[in-house]
């Protein structure tokens, strides 16, 4: 096709779904096209937001709109969220569950895009001289992981996979710089870690993988906004989407230039990210309603362990299925 005109058919295609996702009952200044004088983007190192502020193609896109950009860097999904409900940011990207702890906690945040599930990027490793060759073999072990993180959820899955009870395995909750230290002296018999941590502890040390996220779980990266500007500014929400999108269609065909990105930004050498990229998958889609299906789940399961304090409905975050 056409360079051009599969530009147009993208943007044609972003802006419907984004149509489709916001509220019928629009203030009079989003609808008549009104720009907002900035846009605040929460972003991680490792991240397609991180990618998109490196290439600087959205600035010069909203700046002749009249429209500035400020990148603000967050080190976790719940610290960005935290931001966003208080107002300080305006649109960032999280994994699955700091939406659901933010949701129970009251954030007004709607769903925006998701990108396309990426199951391989996260799993339960061992030592590479451990004994244990099973997930079963982790009955009566100590096993360190993100609390309410995506990779709790996915041992949770695992363990039902494998009959285990949830009193049968020691979890030891630390976040992935304590748990890799952990890990590496002993302390704990398996880790459940996403990528580039765990491309990382792989290629690092030989660590060997019980288990990924294949088939039981979707792993998605989520795009959210505050409802306030989502509603406000469709237009602008709708050109940030269409350059996730942009973005994805350069990392799916270009692995090693992306590795090449962002390696010297988190610290870690270009094979190790490489290979963390090539099991990402790049490409953001208006949010959907199978996407949003998993994310019940995952909130039911949630509420079910006492993770959060009360059961939600997680399509409340999404204007159009309300």
């Amino acid at each position: 096709m056409n360079p051009i005109l599969q530009s147009r058919r993208r943007r044609v295609v972003v802006a419907a779904g984004l149509a489709l996702a916001l509220p019928i009952g629009m203030p009079a200044f989003a609808q008549t096209g009104a720009k907002p004088a900035e846009l605040r983007i929460g972003f991680q190192k490792y991240s397609t937001l991180m990618l998109m502020k490196t290439r600087g193609l959205l600035d010069k896109q909203l700046a002749a709109q009249g429209t500035s950009v400020r990148w603000i860097e967050f080190p976790g999904g719940p610290q960005m969220l935290e931001a966003l409900n208080v107002g300080s940011i305006d649109f960032g990207n999280v994994g699955e569950a700091p939406p659901i702890f933010a949701q129970a906690a009251g954030a007004d945040m709607v769903y925006v895009a998701n990108d396309l599930p990426a199951p391989s990027a996260e799993a339960v490793v061992v030592r590479k001289d451990s004994p244990l060759k099973s997930m079963a073999d982790l009955k009566g072990r100590r096993v360190a992981l993100n609390k309410g993180s995506n990779v709790h959820y996915l041992f949770i899955k695992l363990m039902d996979k494998a009959g285990l009870k949830p009193g049968e395995i020691e979890l030891v909750f630390l976040p992935p710089a304590d748990a890799r230290a952990a890990f590496e002296r002993g302390s704990v018999d398996a880790w459940v870690i996403w990528d580039p941590f765990l491309a990382a502890i792989q290629q690092q040390t030989g660590a060997r993988a019980l288990a990924d996220g294949s088939g039981l779980v979707s792993n998605h990266i989520f795009y959210v906004a505050t409802r306030k500007y989502a509603e406000a500014y469709p237009q602008v929400v709708a050109a940030v989407v269409e350059d996730i999108a942009r973005v994805g269609d350069w990392a799916a065909k270009a692995p090693k230039e992306v590795a090449g990105v962002i390696a010297p930004l988190i610290g870690l050498d270009l094979a190790i990210v490489e290979t963390s990229v090539r099991r990402y998958n790049y490409d953001a889609k208006p949010v959907s309603t199978a996407a949003l299906a998993e994310q019940q789940r995952i909130a039911d399961v949630f509420f079910g362990l006492g993770l959060i304090p009360k059961a939600i409905r997680v399509a409340d975050a999404v204007a159009h299925l309300r």
